[in-house]
């Protein structure tokens, strides 16, 4: 599919969902935009980790971030400014971080950035604790859900333009030259380093405009809430059995996963999780290579 194709789909299909606050009801937004967060999260996450095969679960630290940086600001900085201003905050903490730990891969790396998470974390609380007297903060003036879902809905689609674009850039051919040979893309000239940190880091400003857009939904925000690690677990799973390696793999597990969750949430409120990850093993198990693989194997037999 051509760039231009994509970009004219995801603008027909922005336009659409923006109708959604006028004709459907407050619950079926509230899904709707949880589908929409994964969305953007899991292509972002795709667009970094499953073309460099570098497994990154900083993706909870980056979105508390963001909503931080809402936390502290919505007061006088109107919310249109600060759902950016947390994903620069994002972006410049991960180029930062990146510069230190992408020379790690595996384990050691995929540790790491889960570690980043807790410490940013603790950090948070401890300087909330120290200088604020307090653990979390009071959103007494939010804007009205229709504004927030809109804002979520121009994040994601432009996060889907960016990780389109990406991917058929030199950005794009450099970041999937070192999934498949880093050593090698080193030789060819690539410069890994700087193509690692610059795929890290606009992962990390999505992320983190997100974060800044749905913080609004709570009215109280604390680090144990908005650095939840399950974000980022479930932000993993879902590229991944979606398929990491594609673009409309991750967008359409993003949605059955959310709505899955939803409706395992209501029929087992006190058992959904082991559910979910029972669920979540057997597809890892037996369809490793996500919901794209299937396509592939379709197109196989046909061919």
């Amino acid at each position: 599919m051509k760039l231009r194709d994509i970009f004219a789909a995801v603008a027909a299909s922005t336009l659409a969902l923006a109708l959604l606050p006028w004709i459907v009801s407050d619950f079926v937004l509230s899904l709707a935009l949880s589908c929409l967060m994964y969305v953007g999260l899991a292509v972002t996450w795709a667009m970094f980790s499953g073309a460099t095969n570098y497994l990154s679960l900083a993706t909870s630290a980056f979105f508390g971030i963001g909503a931080y940086v809402t936390a502290w600001g919505l007061a006088t900085i109107p919310y249109v400014l600060v759902v950016p201003l947390g994903g620069i905050a994002a972006a410049a903490f991960a180029a930062l971080v990146g510069a230190g730990i992408l020379h790690l891969r595996g384990a050691y790396f995929a540790v790491l950035t889960f570690g980043l998470g807790e410490l940013v974390r603790h950090a948070i609380t401890y300087s909330e604790k120290t200088y604020a007297h307090t653990v979390g903060r009071v959103l007494s003036d939010v804007p009205d859900s229709t504004l927030v879902f809109l804002m979520v809905l121009l994040v994601v689609a432009a996060a889907l333009a960016a990780c389109a674009a990406v991917r058929a850039s030199r950005l794009g051919l450099a970041l999937a030259g070192i999934g498949a040979d880093e050593e090698r893309a080193q030789t060819l000239g690539v410069n890994t380093r700087l193509a690692k940190i610059a795929g890290f880091a606009l992962a990390a400003f999505f992320a983190g405009a997100l974060g800044a857009a749905v913080a609004v939904r709570w009215t109280y925000i604390e680090p144990a809430s908005v650095f939840n690690p399950f974000i980022g677990f479930q932000t993993v799973l879902i590229a991944m059995i979606g398929g990491a390696q594609t673009l409309a793999g991750p967008m359409i597990s993003a949605v059955v996963f959310s709505l899955l969750t939803e409706l395992l949430r209501l029929q087992f409120p006190y058992a959904y999780l082991i559910v979910l990850g029972i669920l979540l093993i057997v597809l890892v198990l037996y369809l490793p290579g996500g919901f794209a693989s299937l396509i592939a194997r379709w197109r196989q037999a046909r061919a």
